[in-house]
């Protein structure tokens, strides 16, 4: 793992605070769409949190491949789970949790115009300054990893899949991730967790 990495760690109250802004910029760019677009796993949580904040129920999934681990991707993205709904002629709101190389959204994106969408247009909660998509809603820039609520043991995992045996390297790894404002009792009890699933 890259030793230079690092962590932000925002809570589920700061999460649904950053929604509330990227809702209110959403209503203020008039734009309204038919279908809200969840793209698996990351984004699933802030759609369904937009659908209720814009007050629109209409909320469908699409899954994209990329990620393999904390910083580590397998090049290009893939489309694993198409849309299923018909979209054409409808205005489309894709949203994620963060755009990072930008390749899933730009996927997600061409697959839609494919599919006959007359808008579609892009929300995430974080956006990284190296991709080579630009959400039209966003509300934060950052060059950090981010560590959601809903992928902290999953993040762990990976973390002690990459330090192996090193167990000074995941010591520092997670002094940073507490000082990100993952609670240490969490790690603890996910790095206990996930060892004993591993013996098994």
């Amino acid at each position: 793992m890259n030793r230079q990495v690092e962590y932000e760690a925002p809570s589920w109250n700061q999460i649904y605070a950053m929604l509330l802004n990227v809702a209110d910029k959403i209503r203020n760019s008039s734009f309204k769409p038919d279908i809200i677009i969840g793209v698996s796993r990351g984004g699933w949580p802030p759609a369904r949190v937009l659908s209720d904040l814009l007050g629109n129920p209409n909320l469908a999934s699409v899954t994209t491949e990329l990620y393999v681990g904390v910083a580590e991707t397998k090049g290009e993205a893939a489309l694993a789970q198409p849309m299923l709904a018909c979209v054409t002629g409808k205005k489309m709101l894709i949203v994620d949790e963060v755009v990072d190389t930008g390749k899933s959204l730009k996927l997600v994106r061409e697959h839609m115009i494919e599919r006959g969408a007359t808008a579609v247009r892009i929300a995430t909660l974080y956006h990284k300054p190296w991709s080579i998509v630009k959400p039209d809603y966003s509300e934060k820039k950052t060059s950090c990893w981010i560590v959601f609520p809903w992928e902290i043991k999953e993040t762990i995992r990976n973390i002690i899949r990459k330090c192996g045996e090193d167990s000074s390297h995941f010591e520092r790894e997670k002094a940073k991730l507490v000082e990100a404002g993952i609670p240490e009792a969490f790690i603890n009890r996910f790095s206990k967790e996930i060892t004993e699933e591993d013996e098994c």
